[in-house]
């Protein structure tokens, strides 16, 4: 019985744990094909990172230069410009006395 035990289940014993952890190292949820996607998600969550980055960096650039004592007559004009419907260059506009 011994013998037999280590002539032929030891190493089918073997054989399987062997196949299970190899089955899993690549296909697993943690394997080395879920390694390859969860790497280009993170490509295109970085890209994403590095567009809000620059925006959030824009609008605090903006935020500053509309702060009182610093305000920039450009930005306000290109501001009061975008918020009027039917602007155009060389338009004038002509304020309306509050009621």
């Amino acid at each position: 019985m011994t013998r037999f035990f280590g002539i032929l289940v030891m190493p089918a014993i073997s054989a399987a744990a062997i196949a299970y952890f190899g089955y899993y190292t690549l296909w697993g949820t943690r394997g080395l094909l879920a390694l390859a996607d969860v790497r280009a998600r993170l490509s295109v969550e970085q890209e994403r990172l590095a567009s809000l980055s620059d925006q959030r960096a824009r609008l605090e650039r903006r935020i500053r230069l509309l702060q009182a004592g610093s305000e920039d007559p450009d930005l306000i004009e290109e501001i009061a410009r975008s918020q009027m419907l039917d602007s155009a260059p060389g338009q004038i506009v002509v304020p309306r006395k509050q009621r």
